[in-house]
């Protein structure tokens, strides 16, 4: 244990923490949206995640034509190229996410199946997407080209605060806002809160299920593709089994936050990534997703239904 290192680096691996802690929260949205609406947990979700990593990277590389031994574009090129790989990211992790939906979910529940046939059918795509990557991959990792120049902009108490984090960080928050408007204003928001909290009673009121769900899928496959060009833009390497790490953590901090609760898994992305890095400064890197699990087993234990769970029956979103 090193607990100088926690002592002397706190606030840069606070600041570290933050923007793991955002990753983690837009994934969890995706748990989060879904719970709220079928009670069901997506478990294919990391997969959507996995798959728009290597979005970005067909869309850099592909696209873009970014290779990985060309240096980091600057100005107009930089910021175009950026966009263009997030937008392809969520683009595809939407797609993918609302193909799981109909292939996994649809006609099991149509058929008024268990919940416990749709779970292992989510499983089971998620399985699939898993070994198709690994075989088109042949099982080995990917490196991401270097769109842009990784510069520190300042130091804060002896932390080096890095523009790629920096983006991260203010670019997760504009989309959890807009995620959060959306839910709110919005009159398919409306309807996934309506069907979050009683879904007999929409359909008698007029709202369309099916479309409700689907949107549902389509809005947590965003936030998902969104934090697969985040991460990758910062770590800069996928692999078929990415999803299944980042799956754990994020599904940690849904659960920590409080499953079906939009605030809940916001925070408890954020006290995730936090702890993590902390605590992997003490302990080593490889009690990371150690770390991850005794958190979530100890959540389970003492409170089920997560830190802000009291609000999650009176509206799940």
């Amino acid at each position: 244990m090193d607990f100088a290192l926690l002592r002397d680096a706190f606030w840069g691996l606070t600041f570290d923490g933050i923007a793991l802690g955002a990753i983690y929260a837009l994934i969890s949205l995706g748990y989060t949206l879904v719970y709220g609406v079928l009670r069901l947990i997506n478990f294919a979700h990391s997969e959507v995640f996995m798959i728009g990593t290597f979005a970005a990277l067909v869309a850099a590389s592909g696209i873009m034509g970014v290779k990985v031994e060309d240096d980091p574009r600057t100005g107009g090129s930089m910021i175009l190229t950026l966009l263009v790989c997030l937008l392809v990211a969520m683009l595809a992790s939407a797609i993918t996410a609302v193909l799981v939906e109909i292939v996994a979910y649809r006609r099991l529940r149509q058929r008024g199946a268990t919940k416990l046939a749709t779970l292992i059918s989510a499983i089971g795509v998620s399985i699939s997407l898993v070994e198709l990557f690994r075989i088109i991959t042949d099982s080995l990792p990917r490196e991401f080209p270097r769109i842009m120049e990784k510069t520190f902009l300042f130091s804060y108490a002896g932390a080096d605060i890095r523009n790629d984090k920096v983006i991260v960080i203010i670019a997760a928050g504009l989309m959890m806002f807009a995620l959060e408007r959306f839910i709110t204003k919005t009159r398919l928001g409306k309807g996934i809160r309506a069907v979050s909290m009683d879904e007999n009673t929409s359909t008698l009121m007029g709202v369309n299920i099916n479309r409700v769900i689907t949107v549902t899928f389509f809005a947590g496959g965003i936030m998902a593709g969104a934090a697969a060009f985040f991460y990758i833009l910062v770590y800069e390497n996928t692999s078929f089994k990415v999803g299944f790490f980042l799956g754990i953590s994020a599904f940690t901090a849904a659960v920590l936050g409080g499953i079906g609760n939009l605030k809940g898994a916001l925070f408890g992305g954020f006290a995730l990534g936090l702890m993590e890095t902390w605590t992997s400064a003490v302990f080593g890197t490889a009690w990371k997703a150690v770390i991850s699990f005794i958190i979530l087993v100890l959540v389970l234990l003492i409170k089920p239904t997560g830190l802000f769970g009291e609000s999650i029956q009176q509206a799940r979103v």
